[in-house]
């Protein structure tokens, strides 16, 4: 190839990559927690831009939006608080209660029910967001974080960090029913599409447990290893499950990589160099597209599903924790400007 041809070739390579990355038939909004600045940023993916922060309560961290994506749930953990935000506006409608320091919380598919992980005092609360009423405290294991429902809506898992394991709770009668160990310090959990699974994460103990829901029972460890990173750095923390289902993608903390993880093996196929110290993961609803929160770098990589290749990074605020998608349909605010203070 001539000298010419060659810089034209990457260039026109270049183009197409460029091309594939935007090539999305929906924008959503990605609203991500800043846990240092107590805000939010609001990601738009058809331009791949922070269009609008707003201030929110203190050291915020996991959110997720209703089922019609009309309000934002939020985990305000210094501020005792789960706050109701209209996404439109970033105003804070309303707080709901919380029980001490919640962390992350799951809502049922009724649309309703929240459950919500309590670090400080051991418990999970459970509250109704419509009456804003305490369905119940349910006694769990010691710092729990994280936190699901199954697809179902008739089981709860909490994760206890100290107490090292995965606390069942029975949806309907709010009652603790057993408990499975699991590797130290578990961060969160994911339930798969059909229920049959769950994912587990242990931050210290460096691995993902996969756990049959019909017996409780372990069936699966996913260890990590990558060269030339310390075994102490590989942090297992979010679990994002692949829409079509193939793959089940890791964030590892420290090694500022996201796993992929075979989901029929449970073997590792690739790593993914993210930004520095990643924490959670989101996907788009079209799977296509999978984002990461990086603490320690104060940005949002964003992860061709497809190609397994980290293609952009967006700066956000200080230490962002949380992500979640808001699927486009609902009003939307262009005006970076907007935002109403709590």
């Amino acid at each position: 190839m001539s000298r010419l041809r060659a810089p034209l070739a990457r260039l026109a390579l270049a183009a197409l990559g460029a091309a594939a990355f935007g090539a999305q038939a929906l924008a959503h909004e990605v609203f991500v927690s800043n846990e240092r600045d107590n805000t939010v940023s609001v990601i738009d993916t058809g331009t791949w831009e922070v269009t609008r922060t707003f201030p929110v309560g203190r050291r915020p961290r996991g959110l997720v939006f209703s089922k019609d994506g009309s309000r934002l749930f939020l985990c305000a953990s210094d501020s005792d608080a789960v706050q109701v935000i209209d996404p439109a506006t970033g105003k804070v409608l309303h707080n709901l209660p919380s029980g001490e320091d919640p962390e992350q919380f799951a809502l049922a598919p009724d649309g309703r029910t929240l459950f919500i992980a309590n670090e400080n005092n051991a418990t999970t609360t459970v509250v109704d967001a419509e009456t804003r009423k305490v369905l119940a405290q349910i006694d769990v294991g010691i710092e729990p974080e994280g936190m699901a429902v199954s697809p179902d809506g008739k089981t709860a898992v909490t994760t206890s960090e100290t107490t090292n394991m995965v606390h069942w709770i029975d949806a309907a009668t709010l009652k603790a029913v057993d408990a499975t160990p699991v590797g130290q310090r578990p961060r969160h959990a994911e339930f798969s599409a059909d229920g049959k699974l769950l994912w587990a994460s242990s931050e210290i103990g460096g691995t993902v447990a996969v756990i049959d829901v019909a017996t409780r029972q372990v069936l699966n460890t996913v260890e990590f290893a990558i060269k030339g990173v310390a075994g102490d750095r590989i942090q297992p923390v979010g679990i994002a499950l692949g829409a079509d289902g193939r793959f089940a993608f890791v964030a590892l903390g420290p090694s500022d990589r996201v796993a992929v993880v075979d989901t029929k093996t449970y073997q590792v196929v690739n790593y993914i160099l993210v930004g520095r110290r990643v924490w959670h993961l989101a996907l788009t609803p079209e799977g296509d597209r999978l984002l990461t929160t990086n603490g320690v770098s104060g940005d949002v990589t964003v992860i061709d599903v497809a190609s397994q290749k980290a293609v952009k990074s967006i700066k956000v605020g200080r230490y962002p924790w949380g992500a979640a998608v808001r699927p486009e349909g609902a009003a939307r605010v262009p005006d970076k400007s907007a935002g109403a203070a709590p």
